[in-house]
């Protein structure tokens, strides 16, 4: 779709949006008759940037459903918790629909035909991953297998046995399960992967590629805004992730909320223009990206995001230096002698003098090259453990614990002191 075709298709869409949250009369309603907006025909994309935000803390404050705003809803679903407990999302039949094509969208960019078929690992339930990738596959044609997270063993049988060309599941447990097949001795099957749901950086992209002989790709999405789908990197996207913007306007902005420059990183705001069960009008999420439009050229005309650089709130502030933990990982796995599991130990046990330290396994002394390595990349020293392999804890199921914060007791992780 041109630009300009789709511009339009998004400021009727936004206006419909804002038709449906006033006629709903709750509380994104009152602030946008506080904001003086009681016409959405007078409404214009570049207005969106003047119209108030919804937080997490919002949902939270107005939990379970006060955000719904229409009642035919067939499911809900929720996020996996992020910051502290999750937040219940109530879907209508056309908000699913939705999510299904989005999704067959991301599968398509990805390769995937109606001949594949899918190896899905991410979990189903409540969170949106495994669900997500489902309605997406089915819509596409492609056949798909639903593992569900956990139980190594029986997807290495069936890995085996079923011969799948397409691998969905976290980062990390795409490098576990790469383990557990060359434990086995089977050889990956695979050719191509979408893995999301936590941040990973180009140097796990590299491990995960590695290890599995395929194509990583990054996927993103959130429950409160439909799921994954909301972003997918594609084949021909020169590593960033095309934004499902005729669903979603996205935008990037400071900590006080002002819009940042393409390129430039910035927490991500969604607008969620074409759901009817709990739509969202400019909804900060929390993470961290930068945006940039489509790759020069290209037949896609969508915007593009980058990788997450992380969350906001999980950005240390280390001597007074802001530091995201994707940061950390750009550098540890960018030496071939550090294994793809690691751990980043805020150390708070001394209130005054709190610390940065970084849990990494090898057979080698790393600790002085990379502790060099993270000085000149972070602008602060990390003190650097060396551990066996196998003694940083594995993710069966869910999202890796990369960051911990370490206020007493027993170490996070044995031989740390």
């Amino acid at each position: 779709m041109s630009p300009d075709v789709r511009r339009a298709l998004q400021e009727r869409r936004l206006r419909q949006l804002l038709t449906r949250l006033l006629d709903a009369d709750g509380l994104q309603a009152a602030r946008l008759r506080d904001a003086g907006v009681t016409r959405p025909a007078e409404v214009g994309l570049d207005d969106l940037h003047a119209l108030p935000f919804v937080t997490k803390q919002d949902l939270w404050d107005h939990y379970p459903f006060g955000f719904q705003v229409d009642d035919r809803i067939v499911c809900v679903h929720g996020s996996s918790g992020t910051g502290g407990r999750p937040t219940l999302v109530p879907y209508t039949a056309r908000d699913v629909d939705i999510w299904a094509g989005v999704m067959a969208r991301a599968l398509g960019g990805a390769g995937v035909t109606r001949r594949s078929l899918v190896h899905n690992a991410y979990g189903y339930g409540l969170f949106t991953g495994g669900l997500g990738v489902h309605h997406g596959g089915m819509r596409l044609g492609a056949t798909v297998v639903p593992l569900s997270g956990g139980m190594t063993e029986r997807q290495v049988r069936l890995i085996a046995d079923l011969q799948p060309d397409v691998l969905c599941c976290t980062p990390s447990y795409a490098i576990h399960l790469g383990e557990a097949l060359r434990a086995a001795g089977v050889a990956p099957p695979f050719r191509v992967g979408l893995f999301g749901a936590e941040p990973w950086t180009g140097g796990m992209r590299r491990q995960v590629e590695e290890l599995l002989g395929i194509r990583a790709l990054d996927i993103y999405g959130l429950s409160e805004v439909i799921g994954p789908g909301v972003a997918c990197e594609s084949l021909d996207s020169d590593h960033m992730l095309n934004v499902a913007e005729d669903h979603f306007l996205v935008e990037a902005v400071d900590e006080a909320g002002r819009p940042v420059p393409d390129g430039t990183p910035g927490e991500l705001v969604f607008t969620t223009v074409t759901k009817t069960g709990m739509p969202l009008l400019r909804y900060r999420t929390g993470d961290v990206a930068s945006l940039a439009p489509p790759v020069p050229g290209s037949p896609r005309t969508l915007r593009r995001m980058s990788k997450l650089l992380g969350r906001r709130d999980d950005m240390l502030v280390v001597r007074g230096v802001n530091v995201f933990p994707t940061e950390i990982e750009a550098v540890v796995l960018a030496d071939a002698r550090v294994g793809p599991h690691y751990l980043v130990v805020e150390d708070r046990r001394d209130a005054g003098r709190p610390e940065l330290r970084v849990v990494v396994e090898s057979g080698h002394d790393v600790a002085p090259d990379l502790t060099a390595a993270l000085r000149e990349r972070l602008g602060v020293t990390c003190r650097v453990a060396v551990v066996p392999v196998g003694s940083v804890p594995r993710a069966e199921t869910g999202k890796a614990r990369r960051l911990v914060r370490w206020d007493g007791g027993p170490p996070p992780v044995a031989g740390l002191t």
